[in-house]
């Protein structure tokens, strides 16, 4: 099926907040959406795809195709090609969550606007409830290893850091997080755990929170501890997957209760993603309050490879230039970045479930598109096990399909055949 995003976003707009009060109802995800025969024929044209695609059921197979065609003026229009895709199926996002959470965090810095509070500003956090853990002001002669907004940003983007995302979600806190998300035309989604084995008590209370004005020394704003009184519904109401799971080091008969877990739709965090590079292409009420130098800062690290990025942290050779870009390279450590395309990209990984939602810019072949795919990697249905066929079945899968879409777009005819300079021009280190 194609149609324009803008219809989504009208679609997502109209139950906007419906599920955030107290005793609200229940909103209701987008409806399964027809199969492209565009999309379909692609992915049975390559014989590496036809494994997972003549059993995308079992591999709870989805994909989005978006093609960007421009005007004489650059203006992008987007066009969508779906394959399976359904909001109405849960799959675990893992860290496709932590994209939203780096770019409001962003916005909460500008929205506090306090002098001396910028995301280069040392952070504190501290702790107030159980399952919260401290971090403390780090001096340092490198800036990458002082705690601030910017950085934990760059680590979650980079190498998808749990603690960092951790961090930010504390600072924006579960409530405002999700509210905002709904005012942005998500009200679906929920962002409501950290990283860390914490109950879904705890996960709504955040952490006190305290930076310093870079250039004085001194406070510049604090952030007292704070919860969340009114528990979230969760859209699919109950949900469990796996005829077992592992808990307390042992395996359990049953399924895994997915039900009070993250829940972010393939269709939303596309959307998002959308957002963030292409701001002037989707409705005022759908932009966040960043600035330039904001946007800036979120294209190159989600373009970079970690060692590539200039960030001290990464430049062990274990972070390789297919480390997140599962979308075209797998995961392999041997393979090399291709010099004429870029991709930016946020990827998630957790309980069999493999996802990657990406935005290729291609100067080699004039071409620019988006690509978001997710499947379900676990033959044999224990959850948390640690045994999932990433390797064998779910990366290989990305890489062809991203090479497949890549391949067909350097021979399609577009109106307009340049690039904009955002994504072409060489950039200094941020």
């Amino acid at each position: 099926m194609t149609r324009p995003v803008a219809l989504l976003a009208c679609s997502l707009f109209s139950v906007l907040l419906t599920s955030l009060g107290p005793a609200a109802k229940q909103s209701s995800p987008a409806p399964a959406s027809a199969n492209s025969p565009l999309l379909d024929s692609l992915l049975h044209a390559d014989a590496r795809l036809l494994p997972v695609v003549e059993r995308a059921d079992e591999y709870e197979l989805q994909i989005i195709y978006t093609q960007i065609n421009r005007d004489a003026e650059q203006r992008p229009t987007f066009v969508e090609h779906t394959f399976r895709l359904d909001a109405s199926h849960y799959f675990n996002p893992a860290s496709l969550v932590k994209l939203p959470t780096v770019a409001l965090a962003l916005e909460k810095l500008n929205r506090l606007h306090q002098p001396g509070l910028t995301r280069r500003s040392p952070m504190r956090t501290g702790t107030a409830f159980r399952c919260q853990t401290p971090a403390p002001y780090v001096a340092s002669a490198d800036s990458d290893r002082i705690n601030t907004v910017g950085n934990y940003a760059k680590r979650m983007l980079l190498v998808s850091d749990n603690g960092a995302y951790n961090r930010l979600y504390e600072f924006l806190g579960q409530r405002p997080l999700n509210e905002r998300l709904a005012e942005l035309g998500y009200p679906e989604t929920r962002i409501v755990r950290r990283f860390a084995p914490c109950d879904t008590a705890a996960n709504r209370h955040t952490n006190p929170i305290e930076f310093r004005n870079p250039a004085t020394g001194q406070v510049s704003y604090q952030q007292p501890a704070a919860v969340n009184l009114r528990p979230f519904d969760f859209p699919l109401g109950q949900i469990s997957k796996g005829r077992a799971h592992q808990a307390g080091g042992r395996i359990v008969p049953g399924p895994y209760d997915f039900t009070t877990a993250n829940y972010l739709p393939l269709q939303s965090i596309t959307g998002m993603l959308r957002a963030l590079l292409f701001p002037e292409a989707v409705p005022p009420s759908q932009r966040l309050r960043l600035t330039d130098d904001d946007y800036s800062f979120l294209r190159y690290y989600l373009h970079h490879t970690p060692h590539g990025s200039g960030y001290s942290l990464y430049q062990p050779a274990r972070y390789f230039d297919a480390y997140k870009k599962y979308l075209y390279y797998g995961r392999k450590p041997t393979v090399a970045a291709e010099p004429g395309l870029r991709i930016y990209n946020i990827v998630g990984m957790s309980h069999g479930f493999l996802s990657d939602v990406a935005y290729f810019a291609d100067s080699t072949n004039r071409s620019e598109f988006m690509l978001s795919a997710v499947l379900y990697v676990n033959k044999n249905g224990i959850i948390n096990d640690g045994t999932y066929e990433y390797e064998t079945v779910g990366l290989p899968f990305l890489a062809a399909l991203g090479q497949q879409i890549r391949h067909y777009e350097a021979t399609r005819t577009r109106p307009a055949a340049d690039l904009p300079a955002e994504f072409t021009q060489l950039e200094t280190v941020r």
